[in-house]
Order: structure tokens, then sequence, then C-alpha cells
């Protein structure tokens, strides 16, 4: 085998980040099944994996921009892809954590504390680590040991007592990892008892022996102590699926993991454009609703992640601290085991709905009723492995899956299928726009059989025509004539009916449009950027126009259109 450089440049990054994706990919289910803690969903393994798909997906992309013969990217250009890839694609609790571990190590590797711009040597790979598992204890509200954070510290410990390069460091770290891991049981009662090693810390494991590979060229191989724990995880998770044979081997092992605590009932996750004073604020009034706060990044970019009661009110306070986006809202059930939670195992719940939805408003609307969201910036659909792991977070065996937009459709189709290979029962209802989903949830009862609600809830849909007003952004040909940059557009099942200088008589008139074909009700859903003034003039008119016709306004957020209607 040829000589590896036991240095760390940008190609090694590139590496690392590939040979931890697959490893992830191989320990996933595993990792998913040892998930008890701070929430047994299950979803750990899915959620590391995604993160470092993000961070190899930024990495790949840096490489890809320099092109041919036209150089490679150097090692800051590639740590820091890493650290922004991650941050940008963190998924729950461990995935968060992950992404400010990679942070820190992108804070040493690209701010030249690691020796030459061109490369890390033995000493600058010790300062990244140890950088890492500071910046990852600070970024959580309140650090519990026996978690990723005490296997992080423990690898950086391990990392300053070695000498030599970074192979040396790196298989240090390693090797200090795997028995923290080891000791974690003994460490938190919930992992004792459910008789299995941290899932997070088990997923850094798996990253540090890819960085070993990484640096070495070969395979990291097992630790004893960490070995022998695994094996008794690996028992603990057989032996309880044998007792309980119906549920997975997470929740079997929550239902080893019984104490007090019913833990809140959402996950709430978005990233966040905002001022260093604005977060310290923001975590102050998070830490106060809920539990499980990481908020990690810098540089006016966050991720934030909490679980809470109050979905509404935990969004909300990211719209008072700066712009959040991409805001994903997890109901864990009444059914799911938080860390604590004397119950029975719990199985996966009969039928759930996943929906796409273009604003936080929205997200926490479809939340409150039970569904599952994904959100779906102005610019940036969410892409089919979203969905999918959407799906994986509803955790029923019967999905409702709703685009919500006609340009979601195929990649809402490709999600579907890939979900049925995971044994789920998904039907997909082709709606165009918010409102409709929102008339299909309202109709959606899970004590019917399957097919039966699905027939009612894409009647539902299909019974609402949908409309919404926008703001043209050049002059352009429309089906209505000509239109200016800078004039209110009001669109109708997709082609635009109005043209006007005025927001609220552009609304009117497209109102009364679609009005004169009949209907019961009016759902208006106003974006942050339309006055307050719309809805109540809007309700007002349908008051005194329509008399048979009722009214609902509901408050979008940042959606992209100004004014979304729908009429059944």
């Amino acid at each position: 085998m040829a000589q590896v450089p036991q240095t760390l440049d940008a190609l090694a990054v590139r590496t690392w980040c590939g040979l931890a994706l697959r490893a992830l990919g191989r320990a996933r289910e595993e990792i998913d099944a040892i998930n008890v803690y701070p929430v047994a969903d299950g979803d750990t393994g899915t959620n590391l994996y995604l993160t470092v798909e993000s961070a190899a997906t930024a990495v790949e992309a840096v490489f890809a921009g320099y092109g041919t013969g036209a150089g490679e990217p150097s090692l800051a250009d590639a740590a820091r892809a890493m650290a922004h890839g991650a941050l940008i694609g963190a998924r729950g609790n461990s995935g968060t954590i992950l992404a400010q571990l990679l942070r820190g190590m992108a804070q040493v590797l690209a701010g030249g504390e690691a020796g030459d711009a061109s490369h890390c040597d033995g000493a600058g790979l010790r300062l990244a680590l140890r950088q890492a598992a500071d910046s990852a204890h600070r970024a959580v509200a309140h650090p519990v040991e026996g978690t990723v954070l005490t296997v992080a510290a423990a690898a950086a410990d391990a990392a300053e007592t070695a000498e030599g390069d970074c192979a040396a460091v790196a298989r240090a770290a390693y090797e200090g990892a795997g028995a923290a891991l080891a000791a974690t049981p003994g460490q938190l009662a919930v992992l004792r008892r459910a008789g299995v090693v941290d899932a997070g810390g088990r997923g850094l494991v798996t990253v540090l022996g890819a960085l070993v590979e990484a640096c070495t060229g070969e395979a990291a191989g097992e630790i004893p102590r960490a070995r022998e724990a695994l094996r008794e995880t690996a028992a603990a998770v057989a032996e309880a699926h044998a007792r309980v044979a119906p549920f997975s081997d997470a929740q079997t092992c929550a239902d080893a993991a019984d104490g007090t605590d019913d833990g809140p009932a959402y996950e709430v996750i978005y990233l966040l454009e905002a001022g260093d004073e604005a977060v310290a604020r923001l975590r102050a009034r998070l830490d106060a609703l809920g539990d499980s706060l990481v908020v990690v990044g810098g540089d006016g970019l966050w991720n934030v992640h909490v679980h809470v009661d109050d979905a509404g009110a935990a969004v909300e306070a990211g719209v008072e601290a700066g712009r959040p986006y991409r805001i994903r809202i997890t109901h864990f059930g009444a059914g799911d085991v938080h860390t604590g939670g004397e119950r029975p195992p719990r199985e996966r719940a009969q039928r759930a709905v996943v929906a796409v939805v273009p604003g936080e408003g929205l997200a926490g609307l479809y939340a409150e009723a039970g569904a599952t969201t994904v959100l779906a910036r102005p610019g940036e659909p969410p892409a089919s492995g979203e969905l999918v792991q959407a799906v994986r977070r509803a955790h029923a065996r019967e999905v409702v899956l709703l685009p919500n937009d006609a340009e979601l459709r195929h990649t809402a189709a490709a999600a579907a299928e890939q979900a049925r290979t995971e044994g789920v029962r998904v039907a997909l209802i082709p709606t165009r726009s918010a409102v409709q989903g929102i008339a299909a949830l309202a109709v959606h009862e899970p004590e019917r059989r399957f097919d039966e609600d699905v027939v009612q809830m894409t009647s539902a849909a299909g019974a609402t025509r949908y409309a919404e007003v926008l703001v043209a952004e050049r002059e352009s040909w429309t089906s209505a004539g000509i239109c200016q940059a800078g004039d209110v557009l009001g669109l109708i099942d997709g082609d635009v009916a109005v043209i006007g200088p005025d927001l609220t008589a552009t609304a009117e008139t497209l109102l009364d449009r679609m009005l004169r074909a009949g209907g019961e009700l009016v759902t208006l859903v106003v974006g942050d950027e339309a006055p307050e003034s719309v809805a109540a003039h809007l309700e007002t008119h349908v008051r005194e126009t329509y008399l048979a016709v009722d009214t609902l306004v509901y408050r979008g957020g940042r959606q992209g259109a100004l004014l979304l209607i729908g009429v059944e």
C-alpha cells in the first residue's frame, strides 16, 4: 500500500468526509436502535448521516468549483465548506452538536493556528480537536455527562497526550473516544437501564475512525473496551427486541429507560440569520421554553435546536431574534417515549401526515394539527431526501404526503417510492397550494380506514380553489396582459388573473372572481410583508358581500407570497 502523507490537507478533509459518510451509512441502523437520550425517537444514526452528507456535499462543491486544471482548494477552503455544510444540514440533537464540533475544528484549520496554510500537522490537529470539544460544550445549554460531549472531550484529552503527526493524534483521539464511549452507561442512568452506550457518542467514534483512515490509509480497527461495550449493547437490543417483537429496537431500549419526566411534545430546528446579541437573548428565551437546547454557528448564521411544548413560541422567538428559515417541526406524539416516562414501549403510529409548508406560521399551524412539516423556503424547494427523512420522523405505518406545490409533485413521488421500500404505506395527495393542504388536513381522521381517509382528504383538497398575491419582479407577458416591475399580481390556480397597482384592491378583485363560482369558506394566509389591514379589509368585504361565507385568517410568516387565498 502506498504511503499516505500523515498530515491533514484539503484532499484529506475531502477523503475524511467521504469515509465518514460511508461508515455512518453502515452504522446508521445500529445507532438508531440504541437512541434513548435525550429522546428515544430512534433517529440519531440517520441524523448524523444526513449532517455529514451535507458536509461532504459542500466539500465536493468546493473541489468542483476549481474545475480541471484550476488547482485545488486550500485546507481553509475545505474546512470552512465542511463546517458550513454541516451547519446548514444538521439534523437532530446529535447532528447539531456534530456540526459545532466540525465548526470548532474548522476555526483552527482555517484560521492559521494549525501551522502551514496548505496542511495541518499533529500539533494543529490537537488544537483543532480541543477547540471542537470546547465549542460544542459551550453550545449546549445544559451539558450532560455520558453523552457525545463527554466522548468529544475525551478525544481531545487523549489527543493532547499524543506525540507525532496527524495519524498518531487521530488514532489517540479515536481510542480515547472509544474508551469514553464504553463508560457512558456508568455516567447516564437512562443508558445504564437500557443497557446501551450513548448513540451520539457512538456516531462520533465512527467519524473519528474515518479520520484515522483518512490520515493513515488504513482502517482504524476496533478498540477493546469499546468493542466489549458495543457487544453488550447489541445483546441488550436483541434481548429487548425478542421480548417485545412488534416494537422497534429503539423503542424497546426506551422502555428500559423509564423515569419520571414525559418531556416536551415538539422538536423545533431552524437556521437563523442573526447577530450575537440577539442570539444570546434567544438562548435565554428558548431555555425557558423547553429543553435539549443547542445553538451552534456564528458569523451571523446559526442552527437552533430545542424540544418544546409550544412550537409556535419557539419559532416566534427566532423571528424576534432575526430571520429563521428551513424550519422543521417534529411532533413526537402522545405515544413517544422521552428520557424518563414510565410507559410501555411505543409502537409506530398507525397514520401520520407529512406536509411541505411555505412559511413559519403555517409550519406551526400544521404541526399543532399533528402533521410533520418540511419548510420550503422561496427558491429553495426541499429535496426528496428531506421528504423521506420527514416520513421517517413521522414514525407511522401509513403516511399521507402533502407537497402543497405543483412543482414538488415529482420530488414527492420519488420520496413516496423510497418510503414504500422501507415498509411505509404512503399516499401522495397532489396538493398544489398550502391552502389545499389545510383543507385536506381539516377532514383528516386517523381512525378511518386508510383508503377512505385519503379519498376524503383528496376530495377536500380538490374542492379548494387556490390563489396567491405576489409583486412582479420584472416586466413580463402574462395571461392577463403585460405587467411591470412592482405591479401586484393575482394568480388563480397558478395563472395570472389580475394585475393592479394596489395590494388590497387587487386581492379583493381576485377574491370576488373566485367567489363568483360559489363557496362556503374563505381561507386567508397572510405573509409577513403584507400590511395588517389587508386581512381585516378582506374579512369585512366577505362578511358584508357574501352573507353565507365564513372566513378564516392565519399568519403565514415569510412564505414568499404576500397572500394565499383558498375558497371551498
